[in-house]
């Protein structure tokens, strides 16, 4: 039986030339770990296999229970101390422009996506 839907979340970041590996190190080693101590459950991460128009990319894809608790996290996360004064300027400093879409998937999409 399937398992009620999740929200996913999947955000594009151009990067600014010469950043992917930085800007991937810092989000593996500080941001995921603080986004998953926050409770937001990170499905996958990294960088594009493909430098569209020769820019540098990178993904970020998160799942939530509900788009009510999609905003509550993103709230709480984006307002504390904890990434303000963390790594926040380490990524923020390093995207050139990003983009979000949100969606309703199954579980099984999810876990589909799933860092192993």
């Amino acid at each position: 039986m399937e398992r009620s839907p999740v929200i996913l979340e999947v955000r594009t970041y151009r990067l600014k030339p010469g950043t992917g590996e930085e800007f991937v190190r810092v989000m593996r080693e500080e941001s995921v770990p603080l986004l998953e101590e926050s409770g937001i459950r990170v499905v996958d991460y990294g960088t594009s296999l493909v430098a569209e128009d020769g820019h540098e990319e990178a993904y970020l894809i998160r799942a939530f229970t509900s788009l009510e608790t999609h905003r509550e996290q993103e709230d709480r996360f984006y307002g504390s101390d904890a990434w303000r004064l963390g790594p926040r300027e380490a990524i923020v400093s390093r995207i050139d422009s990003y983009h979000t879409i949100v969606f309703e998937a199954s579980e099984r999409i999810a876990q589909a996506f799933q860092r192993q």
